[in-house]
């Protein structure tokens, strides 16, 4: 893969990584949060398929090696909604 490239964990769609949603347990908090923050990553396709496959799934909790709460799905949600072009 090249360089700066990352793969969603729905999908397994390779691409930059400016085209992704990042999700990332903080460290040393272990706080989840979006697109900010220095800690392990989990990158998403700005798709509502992707997102639906990882919750159902729960991929996300698994990548991050840590459970998601209900709120960060909501905030994902909304991304969707607000730049479904991304």
């Amino acid at each position: 893969m090249p360089p700066n490239y990352r793969r969603c964990i729905s999908c397994r769609k390779a691409a930059p990584k400016e085209e992704f949603l990042r999700v990332v347990r903080l460290h040393p908090s272990h706080d989840i949060v979006l697109n900010q923050g220095i800690g392990r990553s989990a990158y998403l396709c700005p798709q509502a398929e992707c997102l639906r496959s990882v919750r159902k799934k729960d991929r996300l909790s698994r990548a991050l090696k840590a459970p998601v709460p209900e709120s960060l799905y909501q905030q994902l949600l909304q991304q969707l909604v607000v730049s479904p072009s991304r």
